[in-house]
């Protein structure tokens, strides 16, 4: 997948722009032998906003976590997180930051306790009466109090993910990283780790979160990074990136047979033409479609009426708003958006 126009780089004169990045990945490359996990990545998360980094497994996401982290220095590039250089820096930012992954290291042996007051030793909260209160606040915030004296060992996935949860907000850390935290939750402990993820960008914190689920990223993100390969195919917010691909009217046709809508692609007003067929393996149904963007609304009667004299029974005509989904796969497909000058894609598209 090639996209032919450089990203741009920040304006270093823009102290203002620079200030609100929490997080800033420019350039940066690491390898694991002969797997290169992340290659030319370059990735920026606002202040007090969601970022969400959405890609295939093996996109690199995890590997970037690690970065911001710490965990990993990178072969090449910058990492810098609230300004500070993770791989030198690398107390300061973990003090500031609370991590959740997909499969939390917790202490199976000890009690919730005590691997949340092993936590709070690491976070420098020490060992008295204020991590006492920290310990209790952020468990009950999860609904573990109860749990806390037994072995983690015996705890549920979905109460495993909660001492994850108390363990990463218990020190009020400025930025939240979230590593495919809903992974083998059941729904109910799922909407709950989202509704965490909202409540805590609406409190002010920074949250990155990684996730290969479209529909969980659909009413979060305030920002997308889209990843495949360990570098940044596209970035910018939902409603900015959906707009460039999709800048017109866009209308949904459906027909017996989809083959016949690909004489849409031709007609006056018609800007653009996809058939999608994403939908049929799923159905079973004979029956297909295609989004068709139109440059002004009366070309939609114009063109129903130009297939139904063609013989084309369409058989289904709406308006459709371009989700997340539609633009992973467009990103994703090699699809370029349109620019001022027509086709052509930036990686970062600006807010």
């Amino acid at each position: 997948m090639t996209f032919t126009t450089a990203r741009p780089d920040p304006d270093p004169a823009d102290a203002e722009a620079t200030h609100d990045l929490a997080v800033e990945l420019r350039s940066v490359s690491r390898g694991f032998g002969d797997v290169k996990a992340l290659d030319d990545l370059t990735l920026t998360a606002p202040a007090h906003a969601i970022t969400v980094l959405l890609g295939p497994n093996g996109a690199g996401k995890t590997t970037a976590i690690r970065m911001i982290t710490g965990a990993l220095n990178p072969d090449s590039g910058s990492v810098r997180v609230f300004g500070l250089d993770p791989g030198v820096e690398g107390e300061q930012v973990r003090r500031r930051c609370g991590v959740v992954s997909a499969k939390p290291a917790l202490y199976d042996r000890l009690s919730g306790w005590d691997n949340l007051g092993y936590a709070a030793e690491l976070y420098g909260l020490g060992r008295g009466d204020a991590a006492g209160r920290a310990i209790r606040e952020s468990a009950a915030r999860f609904g573990i109090e109860a749990a806390l004296d037994q072995q983690v060992g015996g705890y549920s996935t979905g109460m495993k993910t909660r001492l994850a949860l108390a363990r990463s907000v218990m020190h009020g850390p400025e930025l939240l990283l979230f590593d495919e935290p809903t992974s083998g939750l059941d729904p109910e402990s799922s909407h709950a780790v989202l509704e965490l993820i909202r409540e805590m960008a609406d409190t002010g914190s920074t949250v990155v979160m990684c996730t290969h689920l479209l529909l969980e990223a659909e009413g979060l993100a305030e920002r997308v990074v889209i990843l495949d390969g360990g570098t940044d195919l596209i970035a910018g917010s939902p409603g900015d990136l959906t707009g460039r691909f999709w800048p017109h009217l866009v209308v949904r046709l459906d027909a017996e047979d989809p083959a016949d809508l690909d004489r849409v692609a031709g007609m006056e007003g018609v800007v653009g033409y996809e058939r999608d067929d994403r939908g049929l393996e799923a159905s079973g149904s004979g029956a297909g479609g295609a989004t068709v963007q139109l440059d002004d609304l009366a070309r939609v009667p114009e063109v129903v009426f130009a297939l139904a004299a063609a013989g084309v029974r369409v058989t289904r005509v709406e308006p459709h708003v371009p989700s997340l989904e539609d633009l992973y796969f467009a990103v994703r497909d090699g699809r370029e958006a349109f620019s001022e000058q027509g086709r052509g894609t930036s990686r970062e598209v600006a807010a």
